[in-house]
This record gives structure tokens, C-alpha cells and sequence, in this order.
């Protein structure tokens, strides 16, 4: 081959081999704005997969925006959480959920979805929404029990409250739980007492008498419990009659201020042997309450019931309410009194006396009073 020849192949050879590299230098230039396409795809889709279903109203109306109930069973997969999650509308893409679901768990979270009753709004993004579900931020309806209820007044407040009937919460009540509660007193008919009166939270998908029952004990346990152990070497009292007696001043007392010296009346009649002649417990033992206007007759003083602390002597069988801290310490610190007796003036106020006759003399004024009052 000679040097004509030789020159000529080398420029085909490289007239062959120039639009190769040209070609592998497109493509590799195009590769990042394929990439970028993809990504910027990718995060559309995904922004749209994340984002609330339904953008809040902007007339500000909660019924337009109100919150979907939905109920977690336990052991439900986070799949099947998403599926009913996209089915109800609070989510738009169960695939979105799974990943979202993923990227929790591959954080190393403590914790995963857990089971109960929830509240969504359709406002929410996934976010928001699986966070709460993680956390297990589940519906919760509150209650509150006052001082000096009867466990009659609170079954009828629940039942009013739409927890549940009135004699499921009696029945739970008459069932004592000895093996969670060791420390409560042998031979109880009921919880009549013992049930804290407090304010609490209950799960949405848990409101059972068992549950609220539970709650009051337990804070019983934590609240009261301890100012009675405290002070157990101090006072001739066992537990259930500390309670009893506390139910009774809880009744009585309507002013704080007198709390302690109506405790001080009570322990010098125990003292004494007297009967403690307490009108709360004639009306529980009847299931009446007296009022200014309907005060209690002699016959229903004078009627047989193991209650009646006017014909009985000592404390009655169990407490007749929930006592609050605040009788429950007065028990323990009773004033130190001469007053054997105290007239209801019916504002909160009482006339106290240290003998029948100063007590009589308070009964007839006080009725007097009455009298003249329009």
C-alpha cells in the first residue's frame, strides 16, 4: 500500500469514528436533564401524594371541614392502615403511605402505628396523619366526678354522658378488684369511696365502666392512698373507716374553712359513744336529697337502715360518697373541740353548740329564720 493509499483509509477510518463519540457525548450530556426530569417528576408526584385531599374551606365552616372517625383494629399492617386511610378519603395515595411508612421505620423511630380510634381531618397532609397515628394520638373523651358523689350519681351521669348504662357502671362498681387493688378493705359490697373524684381521659375505643373505674381507683391509689399510710400510726381509723368518715364530712362541709372542726365535732361523738347524727347519711341510706324547702321529716330520720347515724351508733357499713383530699386530710387532723353539735343555717354555714340545749336553741332559730324569709 502506498502513502496515497495509507492516507486516504486513515480519513475514512476517521470520518467513520468521529459521529461515535459525538453521539456518546449527547447522550451522556443529556443524561443529567433526564435525571432532572424525573426527579422534578418524581417530587410532583410525590407532592401531590403528600398533600391534604381537600384544601380547608375558606368560608371557615367546621362542618366543610369536619374530622373522619376511624378505628384501628390491633395488629393492622401499615398497608392495610393506608388502604382504608386512601378509602376514606383522608389520604390520596395509599403507594405514597407504604414509602412514607418506610422512611419511619428506616429512621429507627421507637414505636410504629398503633391501634384505637382517631380523629382525621382530610385537611391533614400524610404526614401529619401518620405522625399521629405513630404517636397514637387517639380520641379521648373526658369526665369529671365532683367531690361527694355517690356512685348512684355517677352512674347516672354517665349514662347521661352516653359512656354507657347506668346499671353496667353499677354492676362493674359492685365488682371488686382485689387482684389489682390488694390494698383495698376485705368485705366490700362496693367501691362506694374509693372511686377518686377527678377529672379524666378515656380512649376513644376503651370507654367501658371497667376502664373509668380503673382510672378513679388508681388515682385513689396515687392521691389518697399515700396521706392515709402517712399517717396511719396517728389515727385509730382503718382505712375503710377513715373513708367513711371523710365521706361524711365531705357531705357536711360546705364552707373549707369549717371542715376541720366539723371533723372535730364528729370525732368527739365517736369519742364518746354518741350517735354522730348526720343528716347525708339518712339521706342515702333513703336515696333522697333534703333541700331548704323539703328538709327531712322525723319519720324518715326515725327510719331503720344501717346508714341512719342518727339510730345507730358509730360509723355506718361503708362510705356514703367520694371524699376529696381535702376531707380526707380534715379526718386525719380533726380540730381540737368542745362542739358536740352543728345546725345547717342552709347557706353553707353552720351553728356550732357543745350542748343539747345550745343546739336546740340553733334548731329554733334557724327555723325561725326560715320562717321569715319570703
Amino acid at each position: 500500500m502506498n502513502k496515497e493509499q495509507m492516507t486516504k483509509g486513515s480519513a475514512r477510518e476517521s470520518r467513520k469514528g468521529t459521529p461515535q463519540v459525538s453521539k456518546w457525548l449527547f447522550y451522556l450530556a443529556l443524561l443529567p436533564a433526564i435525571w432532572g426530569v424525573c426527579a422534578w417528576q418524581g417530587w410532583a408526584w410525590w407532592s401531590w401524594a403528600s398533600a391534604p385531599p381537600k384544601i380547608p374551606s375558606s368560608s371557615g365552616n367546621p362542618a366543610e371541614d369536619a374530622a373522619v372517625s376511624i378505628q384501628i383494629p390491633e395488629g393492622t399492617p401499615s398497608q392495610k392502615i393506608g388502604r382504608d386511610l386512601e378509602a376514606a378519603g383522608l389520604i390520596r395515595s395509599s403507594s405514597a403511605w407504604n414509602m412514607w411508612a418506610r422512611w419511619l421505620t428506616l429512621q429507627n423511630r421507637e414505636g410504629g402505628f398503633q391501634a384505637g380510634t382517631y380523629q382525621l381531618s382530610p385537611t391533614q397532609p400524610l404526614s401529619a396523619i401518620a405522625d399521629k397515628i405513630w404517636k397514637g394520638e387517639v380520641v379521648q373523651q373526658s369526665f369529671t366526678i365532683p367531690e361527694g358523689w355517690s356512685l348512684q350519681q355517677m352512674s347516672a351521669y354517665f349514662e347521661a354522658q352516653g359512656f354507657f348504662p347506668a346499671k353496667e357502671f353499677m354492676a362493674a362498681a359492685s365488682q371488686i378488684p382485689y387482684a389489682q387493688y390488694p390494698w383495698l378493705p376485705s368485705g366490700l359490697p362496693h367501691l362506694e369511696g374509693f372511686l377518686y373524684p377527678d377529672t379524666y381521659q378515656l380512649d376513644g375505643d376503651r370507654i367501658t365502666p371497667q376502664a373509668a373505674i380503673a382510672q378513679m381507683l388508681t388515682r385513689f391509689e396515687q392521691t389518697a392512698l399515700p396521706v392515709y399510710q402517712k399517717n396511719q400510726n396517728n389515727t385509730k381509723l382503718s382505712l375503710k373507716e377513715w373513708v367513711t368518715l371523710a365521706s361524711i364530712v365531705e357531705k357536711e362541709a360546705v364552707v373549707a374553712s369549717e371542715r376541720n372542726r366539723i371533723s372535730g365535732v364528729f370525732n368527739n361523738r365517736l369519742k364518746k359513744g354518741m350517735p354522730l347524727g348526720s343528716d347525708p347519711t339518712v339521706e342515702y341510706a333513703l336515696g333522697i336529697r333534703q333541700t331548704k324547702e323539703k328538709p327531712l321529716t322525723f319519720k324518715q330520720v326515725e327510719t331503720p337502715s344501717p346508714y341512719n347515724t342518727y339510730i345507730n351508733v358509730g360509723l355506718p357499713p361503708t362510705p356514703i360518697a367520694s371524699p376529696g383530699i381535702a376531707s380526707l386530710e380534715a379526718t386525719l387532723t380533726p380540730e381540737n373541740t368542745e362542739y358536740l353539735y352543728f345546725m345547717a343555717r342552709y347557706d353553707g354555714t353552720h351553728i356550732f353548740s357543745r350542748t343539747q340545749a345550745e343546739h336546740d336553741a340553733a334548731i329554733a332559730k334557724v327555723d325561725q329564720q326560715l320562717r321569715s324569709t319570703p
